[in-house]
């Protein structure tokens, strides 16, 4: 018999009725928060996980048990875990949850859940999403990014503050430019820095931008920052996940509760705190008082849009007069133009 976690409550978000069943269910039990608490997160932080999601075809990372010990979540290879990626609107959804219409690499579509407002973002999290995991489009366009994401990623050996210098060197890059960037926590070791772009370019020149950076910041900090794809070349290093702009990746939006047992958050935060901030201490406890007193720092991300031609042409540049071309893709794509062979390189020595 199917245990009760306390009668529902119903919360009214948006002129609409979000009914919370189990509401006392524990969500992250080694730190006792509630299926509740977390709906009320998004509830708290509303305004800012708005401002992340509004419009954009969004995945969502459900865990309708909570994030218990020994939960596991599904992969594109083994789909027998607790929690899932749920990439198409579910069955039943209310009438005022809206979707786009996507493509995915495969050539396969999907109408995807496109949050419209708070209450749909309230009703997800109700479903068990924990994660909410937007594209860089917005539904009115969904083959043109409006958003680069650079994914400061610490490798074994290095650590958030190694990532926190990286990202120092990243914003005065963008700004030698005349861009800015908008800097917030992984919910883990990493460092997010999201740039607002003109909605023109596509999947590829957006790759190809985040590309040319990683390249021109492994020039400025050697030994420190690496684009190698293949993890048995990337040493102590920074590495700046370019695949993180190819179409159908994703990265957890601003707000997005982590599936970690101390229920962290993907916080976005100022140029000024992030060499003083310690990621821990953005939790589902914490993200609600801290917008309480600050708001949502990434407010004005919306206000300009920039034009990623100057890394186009960095990117063209280290082709021609350094043979630096196209990267590797994620190895669930199919084959790109002008992409190396897919091949760690320790197993191609092996080969020849």
């Amino acid at each position: 018999m199917a245990k009760n976690f306390g009668d529902p409550v119903e919360l009214t978000v948006d002129g609409h009725v979000i009914r919370v069943t189990n509401p006392q269910k524990p969500y992250f039990p080694q730190v006792a928060i509630t299926k509740l608490q977390v709906v009320q997160h998004y509830l708290d932080c509303g305004p800012g996980i708005l401002r992340a999601l509004r419009d954009r075809p969004t995945t969502l990372e459900r865990w309708p048990s909570g994030v218990v010990e020994g939960a596991v979540l599904s992969t594109r290879s083994d789909s027998r875990g607790d929690a899932f990626y749920q990439k198409r609107v579910p069955t039943g959804a209310p009438e005022f949850v809206e979707t786009a219409h996507i493509t995915f690499p495969s050539g396969r579509t999907a109408d995807e859940v496109a949050p419209t407002s708070l209450a749909v973002i309230a009703w997800a999290a109700q479903l068990g999403t924990i994660t909410f995991h937007p594209w860089p489009v917005r539904r009115a366009d969904v083959d043109h990014p409006d958003e680069l994401r650079l994914d400061l990623d610490p490798q074994p050996g290095t650590h958030f503050t190694d990532a926190v210098v990286v990202a120092y060197e990243l914003r005065a890059l963008l700004a030698e430019v005349g861009m800015q960037g908008f800097v917030k926590t992984s919910g883990g070791r990493g460092v997010h820095v999201y740039v607002r772009i003109a909605p023109h370019a596509t999947f590829i020149d957006v790759r190809h931008a985040a590309i040319a950076i990683g390249r021109e910041l492994e020039r400025r900090m050697p030994g420190r920052v690496t684009t190698q794809w293949w993890k048995e070349d990337r040493g102590e290093s920074i590495f700046i996940d370019f695949n993180q702009n190819a179409r159908d990746r994703t990265i957890a939006s601003a707000y997005s509760v982590r599936a970690k047992a101390h229920a962290p958050v993907s916080m976005p935060v100022t140029w000024d705190e992030l060499s003083s901030v310690d990621p821990h201490d953005f939790t589902v406890l914490t993200a609600g008082p801290r917008f309480a007193k600050f708001g949502d720092v990434h407010e004005s991300i919306d206000d300009v849009h920039y034009d990623l031609a100057p890394f186009l042409e960095w990117y063209e540049r280290d082709e021609r007069d350094h043979g630096l071309g196209e990267m590797p893709y994620p190895p669930d794509y199919p084959k790109m133009a002008g992409e190396p062979k897919r091949v760690q390189p320790s197993r191609a020595r092996n080969q020849d």
